[in-house]
């Protein structure tokens, strides 16, 4: 998939999806579907129009462009978004962006997408273009439920990240640099990669998990270490099962399957050690299975 700015792609027929697509769940790839181009923002908008609004986001931009990516979309297509972006009209957008840049034959959005200057363009106003067709995808619902951000957000934070995971369309996925840490889970006999996550994202909430990180099963820890008093803030901390290299420097990702337990305080080191080689060990078996299940 190639990745071009506003400014620098070309002008061609082209079937558009349009969105901001945090998350990239099963409503964006809806909207997706069908189409070779896919026209977003970076940053979100409502980071340049109400930033004292804008929630914290599902996926930085090199995520969303990889689960994009696996969609088999030839191009993306990213607006910088800025204060004077932000005051085009919806019909500006249209005019000048949609139909003299892109060249767009098929437009697809979302039934609850809004755009221009203070959010008047809606599925409405496109349809009364005939330059293209205007494809409008109504929201998308699992087992009953509305698929939105808003609510995976809600669940990562809360840790039910299966549940996350029914809404995404895959394992929510999470990236840091490796940074390095106090050490003690090496002198544990369990050594971790520590990220120190990123306030303008969701994390999962406090606890142990088993996930996928760098091609390997991994029990995963998010929280403060409660055992002991480190004065560190949030942290994450990845037990890669199998594996001994060095990571520090590097940006790991890692896919999360299932909350394991909560985060709790034990009476003593070995008491964490005993809990870390059990949790290891679930880990390893909940990996396993999503194996096998593929």
């Amino acid at each position: 998939m190639k990745v071009t700015g506003l400014w620098d792609a070309e002008r061609r027929p082209r079937k558009v999806a349009v969105g901001t697509f945090d998350g990239v769940h099963l409503g964006h790839r809806e909207v997706i579907r069908g189409a070779d181009t896919v026209l977003t923002f970076r940053p979100h908008p409502v980071a340049v129009t109400r930033p004292e609004a804008l929630p914290k986001l599902i996926y930085p931009f090199e995520i969303k462009r990889d689960l994009i990516d696996g969609l088999g979309v030839d191009e993306l297509v990213v607006i910088p978004f800025d204060k004077e972006f932000s005051q085009r009209s919806a019909e500006n957008f249209i005019e000048e962006i949609l139909i003299g840049r892109l060249g767009a034959e098929q437009v697809s959005i979302g039934e609850n997408f809004r755009f221009g200057k203070g959010a008047r363009g809606d599925a409405e106003l496109l349809r009364s273009y005939d330059q293209f067709e205007t494809r409008v995808v109504p929201l998308v619902e699992v087992s009953g439920e509305t698929v939105s951000s808003s609510h995976i957000r809600g669940l990562i934070a809360a840790g039910e990240v299966d549940k996350a995971s029914e809404f995404l369309g895959g394992p929510f996925l999470f990236e840091g640099e490796v940074v390095p840490g106090d050490k003690r889970g090496r002198e544990l006999g369990i050594p971790t990669a520590n990220i120190v996550p990123d306030d303008r994202f969701v994390s999962p909430g406090h606890g142990v998990y088993a996930a996928w990180a760098h091609g390997h099963p991994s029990a995963v820890n998010v929280g403060v270490r409660p055992t002991f008093e480190t004065g560190r803030g949030l942290l994450v901390e990845a037990y890669l099962l199998d594996f001994d290299d060095d990571l520090y420097g590097q940006t790991l990702r890692i896919a999360f399957l299932e909350r394991m337990r909560g985060e709790k305080r034990f009476d003593s080191a070995d008491a964490l050690v005993a809990q870390m080689r059990r949790d290891v060990e679930q880990a390893r078996e909940i990996c396993s299975a999503t194996v096998t299940r593929r």
